[in-house]
C-alpha cells in the first residue's frame, strides 16, 4: 500500500457544480439572460462568502439562511428556498472523475475528501452517491465549522486522515484552496478535468 493519499474536493471536481443552471431552474422567470444569471449568482452565493459562506461553515441553518438572503435581495422566501432545495439535485457525479477514483481505489490508494459543503446537503449526497464508498474518510466544512481556504481546516483534515501533510495529494478546482493547502505542507494541484488530474497525479508519483 502506497503512503500517498489522494484528497478530493467535491464540487466541480467529483460532482458537477454549475450555479447558474441551479438559478435558471429555481428562479425561472427572473433569469432571462446570462447577465441575470450572473447577477443572482453574485447576490445569492456571494462567491461563497457572506450568508452562503456561513451556510458552508455550518454557522447558519436553512431557515435563517433563507430569511437573510431574501431580506438582503428582496426575493420571496419561497424563491430562496427553491434555490437551496435544488442544490443537492444539481450536484451530480462527473463520470470521468468517478472513473479516476475507481482506478485509484483499485490500485490500493487511500482516498479522502475535503469539501466546503453545508451539512444538510452533505447528508443527502452521502446517502445518495455510491462514490462515497470509495473514500476512507472525509471532512465537510459544515460539520466542523471551518472552511477552505482557512489553514485550520487543512490541519484538522490531516489529523482526521491520520496522515502527514506531505503525503496528501489534494485536487481542488479553486486556486486559493490549492495555495492554502500547499502552505500547510500538502501536495496540491489545481483540478480542471479528470484527464489533467491523472497526468498531475502520475507526476506526483501516483500510479493510476
Amino acid at each position: 500500500m502506497t503512503t500517498l493519499r489522494i484528497v478530493f474536493d467535491l464540487g466541480a471536481v467529483v460532482l458537477r457544480w454549475q450555479p447558474r443552471e441551479v438559478l435558471r431552474t429555481a428562479l425561472g422567470p427572473r433569469i432571462a439572460s446570462d447577465a441575470d444569471a450572473a447577477h443572482w449568482e453574485r447576490e445569492i452565493f456571494q462567491s461563497y462568502g457572506g450568508d452562503w459562506g456561513d451556510f458552508d461553515r455550518g454557522t447558519v441553518e436553512v431557515p435563517d439562511l433563507v430569511r437573510r438572503i431574501a431580506a438582503r435581495n428582496g426575493l420571496a422566501a419561497s424563491e430562496v428556498q427553491a434555490v437551496v432545495d435544488h442544490v443537492p439535485e444539481a450536484l451530480q457525479p462527473i463520470p470521468e472523475t468517478v472513473a479516476l477514483i475507481d482506478a485509484l481505489h483499485g490500485a490500493g490508494y487511500r482516498l479522502h475528501y475535503l469539501s466546503n459543503m453545508p451539512a444538510p446537503i452533505a447528508a443527502v449526497l452521502e446517502a445518495r452517491e455510491p462514490v462515497f464508498r470509495r473514500f476512507t474518510s472525509g471532512v465537510f466544512s459544515g460539520r466542523v465549522q471551518l472552511a477552505k481556504p482557512d489553514a485550520a481546516i487543512f490541519e484538522l483534515a490531516a489529523r482526521r486522515f491520520e496522515a502527514e501533510p506531505e503525503t496528501l495529494v489534494f485536487l481542488d478546482d479553486h486556486e486559493p484552496n490549492v495555495a492554502a493547502a500547499r502552505a500547510c505542507g500538502w501536495q496540491a494541484q489545481h483540478f480542471t478535468t479528470a484527464a489533467q488530474a491523472a497526468v498531475g497525479l502520475q507526476r506526483a508519483g501516483v500510479q493510476c
